[in-house]
């Protein structure tokens, strides 16, 4: 039996090569909502924001939280390159659960002084990397 095709994905931010390997699919937050990747794709290229890829190989799924940045796919090959990208052994869960609380308590004021946009990223940032280290307990229901 023929082995089942996969497709080369490497995570890119400014700073470093975050994931460099052969998978079967890839699932993550493009510009117009959910996207999929799989061996064989069509040519695209889409802008991405901020959650998190589901990167499927061999059985097993990684998630990668990610900032925004921009997804070029050609048949054999993914290039996501990003602002900033997470593993889950990379998240500190901690750290997370503070700025996500901090966002909140932004948000959650009527103030004109507050950055709504910029709160609202740091929210999308902590979210995603508890998502992807396994936490999901959010509670903020503004977005």
């Amino acid at each position: 039996m023929a082995e089942a095709p996969k497709i080369q994905l490497d995570v890119v931010t400014p700073q470093k090569l975050i994931f460099s390997g052969k998978i079967d699919k890839l699932e993550g937050p493009a510009i117009d909502g959910l996207i999929g990747i799989l061996p064989r794709h069509a040519p695209l290229v889409t802008a991405m924001k901020i959650g998190v890829v589901r990167i499927s190989k061999d059985e097993e799924e990684t998630q990668i939280a990610i900032s925004d940045g921009f997804m070029e796919v050609q048949p054999d090959q993914i290039n996501l390159v990003v602002r900033t990208a997470e593993t889950p052994d990379q998240i500190d869960v901690e750290r997370a659960k503070r700025a996500k609380e901090r966002a909140e308590e932004k948000l959650e004021k009527d103030e004109e002084k507050i950055d709504f946009a910029r709160a609202e990223a740091a929210y999308e940032r902590a979210v995603a990397r508890l998502k992807a280290a396994g936490h999901h307990d959010h509670g903020y229901s503004g977005i």
